[in-house]
């Protein structure tokens, strides 16, 4: 899972920069939905003034990470269809720290830049019921979330993204980022622990393909995760059996999913082998889950196809 944040001060670029992750096909949870919300659930009417007292409030008895709490039951439904989701409004460092606790490093923060002048030529131009109708209104809003932190949160964003020409330069620099952000791929590996069997030997064993498998171990289950593909890439290709995982890889698609079965035995000495499911120990299940990029660049990638055992072309990059 991977969470996509925008933080930049009022009119900066970020509803924008949601638009064009929606274009994309990621999920788009915003913020100030959750105080729009409990704005109209007061019965007020919806003015930036009114916006502003609630999301003060809000802050004041819920403590700084309010919105950012309410927001997480939303998230993670939300990234259970892509396994991404991009969240617009982060307004000071209390939400970007609950979202790094909630998601550790899968959280990236994306800062966005804008001089004043053109930030209150969009508001002027947007027309929201809640933006502002003067450029001392921006600078009051401006020092309200300033208030909040926004400023030490924009210090700990991951990437700035300046949004100082014309709006189609700022759509391409923002698309361009999610692409490169959005490609990933999730591995899972779980296999039965026998008791004949050294439990050392089948972390081992997994280690030796994923090194940066993370492992937990559960009533004689083990459940691992990891990302890292490249060991496992070099392996078909020294053992040059890029055709036998071309085929498996293709034949065990099931949408955005691929799901393989190794041998356990071999795999403790670095041997890649395909089998069965059944087998009388149990072997290692992988499941690849692909998203942001099409599956079957995923498996030219992996295991391209071959001519006399060679690839024919390979993808440096997913």
């Amino acid at each position: 899972m991977k969470i996509i944040a925008f933080v930049g001060l009022p009119l900066s670029g970020k509803s924008t920069a949601a638009k064009v992750a929606e274009e994309l096909g990621i999920p788009v949870v915003v913020m100030g939905d959750i105080v729009r919300e409990e704005v109209r659930r007061r019965g007020l009417e919806l003015t930036d003034e009114n916006a502003g007292k609630v999301a003060t409030e809000l802050r004041e008895k819920e403590g700084l990470d309010a919105i950012a709490k309410r927001c997480i039951p939303i998230i993670r439904e939300k990234a259970k269809e892509k396994g991404i989701v991009v969240v617009d409004g982060i307004r000071g460092i209390a939400e970007v720290e609950r979202f790094k606790k909630e998601f550790g490093d899968d959280f990236i923060l994306i800062n966005i830049e804008s001089p004043i002048e053109m930030r209150f030529e969009r508001a002027l131009k947007r027309k929201r019921d809640d933006d502002i109708k003067t450029i001392e209104e921006l600078k009051k809003r401006d020092e309200r979330e300033l208030s909040w932190n926004m400023g030490e949160a924009i210090k700990v964003a991951n990437f700035t993204i300046e949004n100082t020409s014309d709006i189609q330069t700022f759509i391409d620099k923002i698309r361009d980022l999610l692409n490169q952000l959005a490609r990933q791929v999730e591995v899972e590996i779980t296999t039965d622990i026998h008791p004949t069997e050294d439990e050392d030997k089948v972390i081992e064993a997994i280690r030796n393909i994923f090194p940066d498998a993370e492992i937990r171990i559960e009533d004689g289950k083990l459940i691992a995760t990891a990302r890292d593909l490249s060991r496992l890439r070099d392996l078909l290709r020294k053992q040059r059996i890029l055709d036998t995982a071309r085929s498996e890889l293709i034949r065990n698609r099931r949408g955005n999913e691929i799901t393989v079965y190794l041998n356990k035995q071999t795999a403790t000495v670095s041997r890649i082998n395909f089998t069965d499911e059944d087998v009388i120990l149990s072997p290692l299940k992988v499941t690849f889950r692909i998203y942001g990029v099409p599956v079957e660049r995923f498996i030219d990638y992996l295991a391209p196809e071959t001519r006399d055992g060679k690839p024919i072309k390979e993808l440096e990059t997913l």
